[in-house]
């Protein structure tokens, strides 16, 4: 029970946004996690949050107590992985955090490598999350996720950072908007950069960064799917991923702006944390990542 309320507590305070944004994430309702609260408070006899209508904010011995359950959570997946090793089976939790829409990519390595692992383990269970980048490289340091995809962008201090996928983005603009019929050789970079456009708050590399800087960006979005759903307003022209992208392109829906020359690479890449403890599914499943192609 205590565990159990610890878990809960720590990803409450990770998004500081209160219960309400926290049902998603552990599955239970808001009075659920409010008994768990005031059943932690009680029993260590400690005010750990503010909460009401006034908003979600920890008290300074909730920070701390915050610091203490990762530890404790953290302890508790080393028991769990040390207990896995003395089966010869696999055993145990595979938490994986994903930048959103990579289903799309024809390669499916990261499919493939599951299907293996659960060859392997079937009595694995795994667990993914599709979040923001800056969240699941935070998920990883905070050992709240065993292994992250991302795009590459600077890397982090206690990171690992490999190589897993290179995706293609094309500019797009959606039927409605003003250049869906127009000629790419009317295209030129004046009249793109007078039309609306939308930028990534997530990292992006420098050399990519510079494409997004020759737009007028007057929207923002912090997801590929985010992107979307503004250039399919018919209002905005953005990036996506043609893998991404390409069921609308065929439904007649969206169109790619001088796909020849208006274009970037992006790398995708997989993110661990430096100095983990053995854990004997991440590295199985790692292994066969890496083996998939």
């Amino acid at each position: 029970m205590l565990i159990s309320a610890c878990c809960a507590f720590s990803k409450v305070s990770l998004r500081q946004a209160g219960f309400s944004a926290a049902e998603s994430v552990l599955g239970i309702g808001r009075s659920a996690i409010s008994q768990q609260m005031s059943d932690l408070e009680q029993r260590l006899g400690l005010r750990l949050c503010q909460r009401g209508r006034s908003g979600f904010s920890l008290t300074d011995e909730g920070r701390e107590v915050y610091q203490s359950s990762l530890q404790l959570l953290s302890a508790l997946e080393s028991f769990r992985t040390e207990v896995n090793g003395l089966h010869q089976n696999l055993r145990g939790e595979l938490n994986i955090g994903l930048t959103d829409n990579l289903v799309t990519l024809p390669h499916m390595r990261i499919t493939h490598a599951l299907a293996r692992l659960k060859e392997r383990g079937p009595g694995v269970h795994i667990n993914i999350r599709m979040i923001a980048p800056a969240e699941v490289e935070r998920g990883v340091l905070d050992g709240g996720l065993h292994v992250g995809v991302v795009p590459q962008a600077s890397a982090l201090p206690g990171l690992e950072y490999h190589p897993l996928y290179s995706e293609r983005s094309l500019l797009y603009c959606a039927v409605g908007h003003p250049l869906f019929y127009a000629d790419n050789s009317t295209l030129d970079d004046e009249r793109l950069a007078q039309q609306e456009a939308i930028a990534p708050t997530f990292r992006l590399p420098n050399d990519i960064q510079e494409h997004y800087q020759a737009l007028t960006c007057t929207a923002s979005a912090s997801d590929r799917e985010g992107i979307a759903f503004l250039i399919l307003t018919g209002r905005y022209i953005g990036y996506l991923p043609d893998h991404y992208a390409n069921a609308w392109v065929q439904e007649g829906r969206l169109r790619a702006l001088k796909p020849d020359s208006k274009f970037y690479d992006l790398n995708l890449v997989t993110v661990t944390r430096k100095g983990r403890r053995p854990h004997l599914v991440l590295e199985s499943f790692l292994e066969t990542l890496a083996a998939t192609r």
